[in-house]
């Protein structure tokens, strides 16, 4: 009976898939297309752009990565918000609390970790991949306007537009989780508007500044330096697959040891048995 069954089985689909091709038609049934298939455009635009191609490591050499921290000028309710986290930061020491639940930074953090970056060139958008928690922002340059009523996303809604060689970026849109200034909550009209230039083949320079009514008294201006590294290339980065923090009655921990701990309660580092 089960033989039966078998056979039955394969000749009902093999009936079906003669039926399938014979409806598909000729181009189908042989694996070819019955119309021709379109070509992608707008190539060529992206040659006469800068040459940004590699991988870019934060630093550049020439004044450091970051440069001075600029000082935020904020209005008097942020201010208070800020002091008592502060206050709360020394009874209580750092909170671990994003880095247990493996929760990016946002922009304009993304932008400012110590891993490097990589930026692609399409027609009409920059991406730029960040290794830091396999991270890409999606630069829309095809002409679009900001969205007046953004989704809240970790990076924001960016679009950007070419000014000669410079890359003239405004992002909107953001996560309430997102924090440019630890312990500070951004408001609902945060705007980040970013520059990005060569200074020399290998050194870019990022300006980055932020307004945000009812936060900032001023717009909040730095800048960071990136080197380009040519033989470089961006590495996978999974934050729960090695995650050694713990939450828990002392505070988040962090085990710079790979010994196993059978106590551990996510387990052994990855490549040990259970």
């Amino acid at each position: 009976m089960q033989g039966r069954v078998f056979i039955a089985r394969v000749f009902i689909g093999g009936a079906a898939l003669a039926l399938a091709a014979a409806f598909a038609g000729p181009g189908l049934a042989q694996g070819t297309p019955t119309a021709p298939i379109p070509r992608v455009d707008g190539y060529a635009e992206i040659e006469a752009l800068p040459d940004w191609v590699g991988v870019w490591a934060p630093g550049g050499g020439v004044g450091g990565f970051r440069g001075p921290a600029p000082a935020p000028k904020l209005e008097p309710a942020a201010q208070a918000q800020l002091d008592a986290f502060r206050e709360k930061q020394r009874v209580e020491g750092v909170s671990q609390d994003a880095q247990i639940h493996c929760r990016p930074p946002g922009l304009p953090g993304i932008m400012r970790q110590p891993y490097p970056l990589e930026i692609i060139f399409s027609p009409k958008r920059v991406t730029i991949f960040a290794e830091t928690y396999g991270q890409a922002r999606r630069i829309y340059a095809d002409g679009r306007a900001l969205p007046e009523d953004p989704e809240h996303y970790f990076n924001g809604t960016s679009v950007g537009r070419w000014e000669g060689d410079t890359l003239i970026v405004d992002t909107v849109g953001f996560s309430p989780w997102v924090e440019y200034i630890a312990g500070v909550t951004h408001g609902e009209n945060m705007h980040i508007h970013e520059k990005f230039w060569l200074e020399t083949p290998d050194l870019m320079r990022v300006e980055t500044t932020i307004t945000d009514p009812g936060v900032l008294t001023e717009p909040l201006v730095s800048q960071a330096a990136y080197r380009r590294e040519r033989e470089w290339e961006i590495r996978e980065y999974v934050c729960e697959e090695n995650n050694r923090l713990t939450a828990g009655e002392g505070g988040a921990n962090i085990e710079l040891d790979l010994e196993y701990d059978p106590d551990d309660p996510f387990g052994p580092p990855p490549g040990e048995p259970e």
